[in-house]
């Protein structure tokens, strides 16, 4: 890999980073302050970083396990807000018992 790549590589990564962060904030703000615009963004987000894993997987020169994990990864992190929200909401009806 040289320095060109590298750079690149690690860009998009960073941006698939920022994506599935942007994600789960403008899932809970939207949930939270029922916002349907925020809910709608968060999963316009989370879409952003899908094709940015695309990218990285075909475009990258990272070997197929990493552009698996990566993948996964990613796959994975689309079920974790809503699975988040709903144990913090689990959680909350358990204490105002």
């Amino acid at each position: 890999m040289n320095s060109s790549t590298l750079l690149g590589t690690s860009a998009a990564l960073g941006l698939m980073v920022l994506a599935g962060g942007a994600y789960g904030v403008l899932f809970a703000l939207g949930i939270a302050r029922g916002d349907s615009s925020l809910e709608r963004a968060s999963y316009a987000c989370y879409a952003g970083q899908l094709l940015v894993v695309l990218t990285v997987c075909l475009a990258s020169p990272l070997d197929v396990v990493w552009k698996v994990f990566i993948a996964l990864s990613a796959i994975v992190y689309g079920f974790l807000p809503p699975a988040t929200w709903r144990l913090l909401e689990q959680l909350h009806r358990e204490k105002t018992r």
